[in-house]
């Protein structure tokens, strides 16, 4: 008795309402599936499914082993696929996408060394604020940022964290002034994230706990680049995340304010349609950006992680 095989035979009746359909489905003969299952029932010592000439049904013993026997084919399936894509060289066309702000700040330096580790991959990277349906616009894996959902089916791998700060340019803050405490805020122009919870007022942690600083919006946009480069140009102050400002604070190009005020975290996480089955082409974009980023607590572009000190200025 291959009692794996007739493990799957069973759930296979059960999940096509019948043995004609299931051996359909399996490519067995009727009598074939027939025998698995009575070979699994005499093995057993139980009657699983309930036969009569128009339906078979499950009996209160055979929905009980269902349910602890489909994690286990569910498991064997995984494994097999891992082993099968592990085997496999990663080839085909991989499409990919990822939140703007985070696809234009770093997949130019993550895509080109994953083309080199796997040369026989055609890349599709589509970026856009907009957060799409993975599973009905046919992508094989995407790069989630923050406040971005996703459908509670599909599989998230969190990558890493990036703080979120404030940040101004040099020449801004010499005009306006440095804000010492949060409520400086206030007096300041803002260039803004287009959510309606940052739109009239930004949270930050003051020494008493989270405080909710009124603003005024000089610029409201659903681009991350765009903020960020307006911000360069001296038009306001801007919320950022760590992974999209790295450069600019290394160089002095922009300056991160009240950095003792913590305004929290995005949460960076790749997210595929399954782990069952997965191509060898994912299972490779998956084991690359693990390895890209090995601390999924941790913010790799954090102020020890720079190789360089953050520019910062304390008012007088």
């Amino acid at each position: 008795m291959d009692r794996l095989q007739s493990m799957r035979v069973f759930a296979k009746v059960v999940e096509q309402g019948g043995f004609a359909r299931a051996g359909a489905a399996l490519s067995m003969s009727n009598a074939v599936v027939t025998r698995h299952v009575a070979e699994l029932e005499s093995h057993l010592g139980t009657r699983l499914l309930n036969r009569t000439t128009r339906k078979v049904s499950l009996t209160e013993t055979g929905q009980a082993y269902l349910e602890r026997l489909q994690p286990i084919l569910r498991a064997v399936e995984d494994a097999d696929a891992i082993a099968s894509s592990a085997s496999q060289r990663a080839s085909g066309t991989l499409r990919l996408y990822a939140h703007q702000s985070f696809g234009q700040q770093q997949l130019a330096s993550l895509l080109p060394a994953y083309s080199m580790a796997h040369p026989d991959v055609t890349l599709e990277a589509f970026l856009s604020e907009r957060t799409v349906d993975l599973v009905e616009e046919g992508f094989d894996v995407g790069i989630f940022s923050g406040l971005q959902k996703f459908d509670a089916s599909l599989i998230a791998r969190k990558l890493c964290s990036s703080e979120i700060m404030l940040c101004a340019s040099p020449a801004y803050l010499e005009q306006r002034g440095v804000p010492a405490i949060p409520e400086d805020v206030a007096q300041h122009d803002c260039l803004n994230f287009d959510f309606d919870q940052l739109r009239s007022h930004w949270t930050i942690e003051g020494p008493d706990g989270l405080m909710s600083v009124p603003i005024h919006s000089k610029l409201v946009s659903n681009n991350g680049t765009l903020l960020r480069e307006c911000t360069l140009a001296g038009m306001g102050i801007s919320i950022n995340a760590s992974y999209a400002v790295r450069d600019d604070l290394t160089s002095g190009r922009l300056v991160r304010l009240l950095p003792g005020y913590p305004m929290g975290q995005l949460s960076i996480a790749l997210v595929y349609p399954s782990r069952r089955l997965l191509s060898a082409k994912v299972r490779s974009f998956i084991d690359f950006m693990a390895a890209r980023f090995p601390h999924p607590e941790s913010d790799p572009w954090a102020d020890n992680a720079y190789g360089g000190t953050l520019i910062t200025i304390t008012p007088e």
